[in-house]
Parts: C-alpha cells; structure tokens; sequence
C-alpha cells in the first residue's frame, strides 16, 4: 500500500512540474511576442509598458453606501417613499436602498436613472430634455430618461450615477440624488 501511494505521489510531482514549465514558457515567449526587451518578465509588465492598460476610479462601497443613504435620507426628510441605487462607472450596481414604503417600480427606475446619469455623465432632468431632438435614445437598452439621476464625477470624469425613484415627480427624485453627490463631497 504505501508503494501505491508513493508512485501516486510521484505522479502529480511530475505532472505538476510539467505544468509549470509549459507555463514558464507560456509566460516567456508572451514576455518577448511584445517586441521590446526579450527579458522573461510577465505579459502584464510589458503590456503596461506598451501603453495597453488603463486605470479607473470607482466608489468604494462604503461611499456608495454614504451617498445612498444621504440620498434616502433627504427623501425621507420630505415624507417621500424612494428607492435609491447608485452604480459604477461600468453601470454595475454597488448599492441599492427601498425605502419604506417605496413602490415596486421604484427599484428598477433608480438603477436605470442612475445608470443613465453615468452613461452620459449628466443629470437626467436635462438628459430628458434632449429626447426633443434624438427620440431614439430612450430606445438604448437600461437607460431612463426621467429626472432623478445625477452623475459622481472624480476629475471632471463620471465615476458613479445616483439614480432616485419614486416621489412623485422627477425633479423631487433628482433633488434627493443630488443630496447623495454633495454627501460624497463631505
């Protein structure tokens, strides 16, 4: 028995081993398929070299969270039942708050108002008022066009949307979601 377990053994030393040298080379020849120095270094060092990678700001939940519950707050101050939801510059939803009472439309107007403020790093009062002029941007799948939704920027760059729904006009809505941005600059 213990020479059974033995070549066991010794067949995933092997078979492991074999792997990493297959991906030592992988990780060699991606290093030197970039054109620069042929020097093993990983893939993701030359890309970054190259000019190939990015980097973004986002909210951290605890922020999303803050500029949320700020938002949900001011609606409550003023006896409104909402729903608040801020997402990420990607539109990916981070936090999402239903108030007492908030109707059941509320939730998926707020993220689709918050997404919409991001998308195109505005409020959506004054997004609304450019359907006078291309009636087909409400037609963009996720997107709402109602007031209620104002933009975080980091920059002058949208790095979140704070979307409100369900008081009962849009420009209550966006009052809240503005009070969710001025959070975040406290």
């Amino acid at each position: 028995m213990k020479h059974v377990k033995k070549a066991h053994r010794t067949r995933l030393m092997t078979g492991g081993a074999i792997v990493a040298l297959g991906l030592a080379g992988v990780g060699a020849y991606s290093a030197s398929a970039g054109g620069g120095d042929t020097a093993a270094a990983p893939a993701a060092v030359t890309e970054a070299k190259n000019g190939t990678t990015t980097a973004t700001t986002h909210l951290t939940v605890a922020a999303a969270t803050k500029a949320a519950k700020a938002a949900l707050d001011a609606a409550e101050a003023e006896n409104q039942r909402v729903t608040v939801a801020v997402v990420d510059r990607d539109g990916n939803t981070v936090v999402t708050l239903r108030g007492d009472g908030a109707g059941p439309q509320s939730y998926e107007s707020a993220e689709r108002k918050a997404y919409t403020a991001v998308a195109w790093n505005a409020p959506t009062s004054e997004l609304a008022k450019r359907l006078a002029q291309a009636p087909n941007l409400k037609d963009i799948p996720g997107t709402l066009f109602l007031g209620g939704g104002a933009p975080v920027t980091a920059e002058g760059a949208p790095v979140a949307g704070i979307g409100v729904a369900g008081a009962p006009s849009g420009d209550l809505d966006e009052e809240f979601a503005r009070a969710g941005v001025a959070a975040l600059a406290r």
